[in-house]
C-alpha cells in the first residue's frame, strides 16, 4: 500500500494544478447537483416494525381526522381575559392559518373550552332531569298502585255478587269499571316501563358522561388568567411539513402582537434545519489557531483547513443532491459536517507534518511529498477506513436514520481521505518551502529555505517535543496507569444514571419561543399537555349508536385512569363504523421525564388487561411513546454494536501492529474514553452541571442516538491516534531500538501532531456545543470530551506507560498468526528498503520556493 500511495503522491505533486482544477470541478458539480436536485430536510424518525408506527397507521386509516401532527401555539393577554377585539383578530389569524397548505385545521381553544364547560353544565342538568324523572316515575307508580287496588277491590265485589246476588244490577256496572281499570292499568304499566327504560338509559348516559368528564380532570383550554392553548393540526407529521409553511404560520401570527396578544410557538412549528451556525465557525477559528501554533506557518496552517473545507463541501453537496432520491434527516448532514471538518483537517495535518519533518532533515521536495503520502498517507488510509467501517456498521441498528447518518458520514470521511491523499500533495508542491516559516528553517541550521550548509545539525533529541513528558510517564508507569484509570473512572461515574430520550421544547434555548411555549404549557395547562400519549381502542364489536359509543368510551376512560401516572384521559375521535376510538392520555409528568417513561411502560403492560375488560384491543402511539420506544430499541442495540466495534478494533490493530497485546491495550483504552465521554455528557445535559455556561437550560435525558453514534465515531478517532502514535513506536522497534526506547522515540515523533490533531478535533466538536440544532449539541460535547480524554489521557499517557511496563512482550505474536495475517506495510518499510530509489534519483529536484 505504501508503494502505491508513494506513486500517487508523486503524481499529484508533479501535476498539482491539474489536481487542484479537478477538485474544483468536482466541488462545482456537486454544488450544482445540490441546488438542482436537493429537497428540504426532515426531522421525522421512522422505525419500521415498531408498535407505535403500527398503531399510528391504523389510526390514520380508521380516523383520518385524528391523524396528522400537531403544533402548539400558546396565546396570552395581559388583560386577564381576551377582549372582543382580540377575539376578532384571533379568528382572522385562525382563518389565515387554515388556508395554508398542509394545514388540516386549527383547533379553536375557545370553542373547545365552551364545549367542555357546556358538557359539564349538561351533566348537571342531566342529573336534575334524572332526579325529576325519578319523581315522575314514583308518582306514576303510586297511581298504578292505586289503580291496581281499585281493580282488586272491584274484582272482589264481582266475586261477591256472583256468589251471593248474581242478578244485582250493580254487577254489570262494576264489571265495566274493572275492565276499563285493567285497560288503564296496562297502559300505565307500559308507560311506566317505557319511562323506566328511558330513565335507566339516562342514568347510563349520565354515568358514562360523568366518567368521561372525570377522566378529563382539570383539563382546560383557556385559563382564568388569560392563557389559551391552540393546536394547529397538519395533514402529515410535523417533521414532514414544508419549512415555508411553518414560517408562514409565525409570520401570520405577528398580527396577534398588534392586538396585545403574546404568541409562543412550540418546537414542532419553529424547529429549523440549519447546518452551520456561529459555534461551528468559532470551532474552525480555534482549529486554525491551533494549526498556526503547531506548524508555525500561516501557509502550513491553511493547507489542512482548505482541504477540509473542500472535502466537506463536496461531501455535503453530494449528500444534499441525494435528497432527490430519499428523505434526509436534519442531523445527517450535521454529523457529516462535524466529522468531515475534524478528520479532513487531521488527515491533511498528518501528511503535512511528515513532509515538514522530512524536508527539514534534507529530503528533496517532491520526494518528500511522495514519501509523506506513502508513509503518513498509509496511516490515513487505515484510520479513514476504520472510521468509515465503524460508521457504516450503524446500519445494523433498528433505526434507519442511524444507518443513513452513518453512510453519509462515512462517505464524507472517504472524501476527506481522498482529498488528503491527492489535494494535499498538490498544495504542498504549490507552496513549496513556504510550508515552513523562515524562522523554523533558520532554527534548523538553514541559511535560506531548503538550502542547508554542510555540517548543519538538527535539533537535539532531548529538545524534541514531548521528550520530557514521556520520560516522566515512563519513570513510574504503574502509578501513571492507576491514576489514569482512576481519573477516567471518576469522570465516567455519572454514566450509571444515563437515561435516553429525544429532545423536545424543554431542550431548546431559554430565550427561544419553543422553550417559552413549553414552559407556559407546563405551568398553565399541566406538564403532560406538552406531549400527550395517544391511546387507540379497537372494539371487538362496533358500537350500535352514539349512546353506545359514549358508554364504550367511558369504560376505556375508567380503565386507563387506573394506571399510575395518568392525569387525564380525553376522547377525541371515533371511526365512521364506530369500532375504533381514540383518546388523549395526559400524564402527570412531562414527555421527557423519567416518570412518563414509567407511565408508558405501565400503560403498555396494562393494555392486555384493559382490552380484556373493555372487549377491545388497546394500542399506544404519539411522539412521547415513539421517543420512549425508539430509545429502548437503541439501548437494546448498543451491546451488539459495541461488540462489532470492539471485534473490528482487535482484528484491525492485530493486522496493523503485528501484536496480540497492543490491540487489547488500545481497545481497553477506547472503552475508558467512551465511558468518560458518556459520564461528562450525562453530568452536563442530564444533571445540569455547567448548564448556564453550556446553554443547558432544562436538563433532561440524553439523546437516544448519542451512545451508539458516539461509540462509532470515537472508535474511529481513537484508532487514528493509536495509529499515528504507536506506529512510530513500532517503526522504531522494527529498526532495532529496544521496546522501552522505542516507546520514547515513537512518542516524540508523533506526540506533537497527535496533540495538535486532538485539540483541532476538540475545537471543531466543541463548536457544535452551541449549534442551532439542539439535537447535535450533546453529541458535539461528548465527542470533544472523548477526543481529549482519548488523546491526552489514554494515548499520550496510559498507552506509553503500559507499553513501557510490557517491554518486549508488547510486540509478541505467535508465528502461525503472523503468517496468516496480511501485511499492510503502514510504516512504509518497502520505501525504506530502497524500492523507490531508482525513481527518486531519476526525479530528484532541488527544493524550491515555488
Amino acid at each position: 500500500m505504501a508503494l502505491r500511495l508513494h506513486h500517487l503522491g508523486r503524481w499529484c505533486a508533479t501535476h498539482a494544478k491539474r489536481v487542484l482544477a479537478l477538485w474544483l470541478v468536482v466541488l462545482v458539480a456537486a454544488g450544482a447537483g445540490a441546488l438542482t436536485f436537493g429537497h428540504p430536510m426532515t426531522n421525522e424518525i421512522s422505525v419500521p416494525g415498531s408498535k407505535f408506527e403500527a398503531v399510528l397507521d391504523d389510526l390514520q386509516t380508521e380516523i383520518p381526522d385524528a391523524a396528522g401532527g400537531f403544533g402548539t401555539v400558546v396565546l396570552h393577554t395581559d388583560e386577564g381575559t381576551f377582549t372582543s377585539q382580540q377575539h376578532r383578530v384571533i379568528d382572522k389569524v385562525f382563518a389565515e392559518w387554515k388556508r395554508e397548505p398542509q394545514v388540516k385545521t386549527v383547533i379553536d381553544p375557545f370553542e373547545n373550552q365552551k364545549t367542555l364547560d357546556d358538557s359539564r353544565r349538561e351533566l348537571v342538568k342531566s342529573k336534575k332531569d334524572i332526579a325529576s324523572g325519578q319523581k315522575e316515575l314514583d308518582k306514576a307508580w303510586r297511581k298504578i298502585s292505586l289503580g291496581q287496588g281499585q281493580v282488586d277491590y272491584g274484582e272482589a265485589w264481582i266475586d261477591y255478587f256472583e256468589k251471593n246476588d248474581p242478578d244485582n244490577p250493580m254487577l254489570a256496572k262494576i264489571r265495566t269499571q274493572v275492565t276499563e281499570g285493567k285497560k288503564d292499568l296496562r297502559t300505565g304499566k307500559a308507560d311506566y316501563a317505557k319511562g323506566e327504560r328511558k330513565l335507566a338509559s339516562g342514568r347510563t348516559q349520565y354515568a358514562a358522561g360523568t366518567h368521561v368528564a372525570d377522566g378529563a380532570a382539570d383539563t382546560r383550554f383557556v385559563t382564568d388568567d388569560g392563557y389559551a392553548l391552540t393546536q394547529i393540526q397538519f395533514e402529515t407529521n410535523t417533521n414532514s411539513v414544508d419549512p415555508e409553511v411553518k414560517e408562514a404560520i409565525v409570520e401570520i401570527g405577528q398580527q396577534l402582537a398588534d392586538a396585545g396578544i403574546d404568541a409562543q410557538y412550540s418546537v414542532e412549528i419553529t424547529q429549523e434545519n440549519k447546518l452551520v451556525g456561529p459555534g461551528e465557525a468559532v470551532g474552525l477559528v480555534i482549529a486554525a489557531i491551533v494549526l498556526m501554533i503547531a506548524l508555525g506557518s500561516l501557509v502550513a496552517a491553511g493547507l489542512p483547513i482548505a482541504g477540509a473545507l473542500l472535502g466537506v463541501g463536496v461531501g455535503l453537496a453530494g449528500a444534499m443532491a441525494a435528497t432527490h432520491f430519499f428523505d434526509m434527516h436534519a442531523m445527517t448532514p450535521a454529523l457529516a459536517l462535524m466529522l468531515g471538518l475534524a478528520v479532513g483537517i487531521d488527515y491533511a495535518l498528518f501528511i503535512v507534518n511528515r513532509h515538514r519533518t522530512q524536508i527539514l532533515d534534507g529530503r528533496e521536495m517532491t520526494d518528500s511529498i511522495a514519501h509523506a503520502v506513502g508513509t503518513a498517507g498509509s496511516a490515513v488510509v487505515v484510520a479513514g477506513t476504520t472510521v468509515a467501517i465503524a460508521l457504516t456498521a450503524l446500519v445494523v441498528t433498528p433505526v434507519p436514520l442511524l444507518g443513513q447518518m452513518g453512510l453519509v458520514a462515512a462517505a464524507t470521511v472517504a472524501v476527506a481521505v481522498c482529498v488528503a491523499l491527492t489535494l494535499t500533495p498538490a498544495l504542498l508542491h504549490l507552496v513549496g518551502t513556504r510550508v515552513i516559516s523562515k524562522r523554523t528553517w533558520a532554527k534548523h541550521g538553514y541559511e535560506r529555505p531548503g538550502v542547508a550548509p554542510e555540517g548543519a545539525e538538527g535539533v537535539d533529541a532531548d529538545d524534541v517535543f514531548g521528550a520530557g513528558y514521556v520520560k516522566g510517564v515512563t519513570r513510574r508507569p504503574a502509578l501513571v496507569v492507576l491514576l489514569v484509570i482512576a481519573l477516567c473512572g471518576i469522570i465516567a461515574l455519572p454514566t450509571l444514571s444515563l437515561r435516553l430520550g429525544l429532545p423536545d421544547g424543554s431542550s431548546e434555548p431559554a430565550e427561544s419561543t419553543a422553550h417559552k411555549a413549553y414552559v407556559q404549557v407546563d405551568k398553565h395547562f399541566g406538564a403532560g399537555a406538552n406531549g400527550p400519549v395517544i391511546a387507540v381502542a379497537t372494539l371487538d364489536e362496533a358500537a350500535k349508536d352514539d349512546d353506545a359509543v359514549l358508554v364504550r368510551q367511558s369504560e376505556v376512560v375508567r380503565q386507563l385512569q387506573t394506571v399510575g401516572g395518568v392525569h387525564a384521559v380525553i376522547p377525541f375521535g371515533v371511526s365512521d363504523d364506530r369500532k375504533t376510538l381514540a383518546f388523549q392520555v395526559v400524564t402527570d409528568a412531562g414527555p421527557a421525564d423519567a416518570e412518563t417513561s414509567e407511565t408508558v411502560r405501565l400503560l403498555n403492560a396494562s393494555a392486555g388487561p384493559i382490552g380484556k375488560a373493555t372487549h377491545s384491543q388497546i394500542g399506544l402511539t404519539g411522539q412521547t411513546v415513539a421517543n420512549i420506544e425508539i430509545s429502548e430499541q437503541l439501548g437494546d442495540a448498543l451491546p451488539p454494536y459495541l461488540a462489532i466495534v470492539i471485534g473490528l478494533s482487535l482484528v484491525l490493530l492485530t493486522i496493523v501492529f503485528r501484536s496480540v497485546l497492543v490491540p487489547l491495550v488500545a481497545t481497553a483504552g477506547f472503552l475508558l474514553s467512551v465511558a468518560a465521554s458518556f459520564g461528562a455528557a450525562v453530568a452536563v445535559y442530564q444533571w445540569g452541571w455547567l448548564g448556564s455556561v453550556l446553554g443547558v437550560d432544562t436538563p433532561g435525558p440524553m439523546l437516544s442516538f448519542m451512545p451508539i453514534m458516539l461509540i462509532g465515531v470515537l472508535f474511529g478517532l481513537a484508532m487514528d491516534y493509536q495509529m499515528f502514535l504507536v506506529s512510530g513506536m513500532k517503526e522504531a522497534h522494527a529498526h532495532g531500538a529496544d521496546a522501552r526506547a522505542a516507546v520514547r522515540s515513537g512518542f516524540t515523533h508523533g506526540s506533537k501532531v497527535v496533540l495538535a490533531a486532538a485539540l483541532i478535533m476538540a475545537a471543531v466538536f466543541a463548536g457544535f456545543v452551541f449549534a442551532h440544532l439542539t439535537m447535535i449539541r450533546p453529541i458535539g460535547f461528548a465527542l470533544a470530551v472523548g477526543v481529549l480524554v482519548d488523546a491526552l489521557l489514554v494515548r499520550m499517557t496510559l498507552t506509553p506507560a503500559v507499553m513501557h511496563l510490557l517491554g518486549e512482550a508488547a510486540w509478541w505474536m505467535p508465528r502461525w498468526l503472523d503468517r496468516m495475517l496480511p501485511n499492510l506495510d503502514v510504516e512504509g518499510a518497502a520505501l525504506e528498503h530502497g524500492q523507490t530509489q531508482g525513481e527518486t534519483a531519476a526525479t530528484a529536484q532541488p527544493a524550491t520556493s515555488s
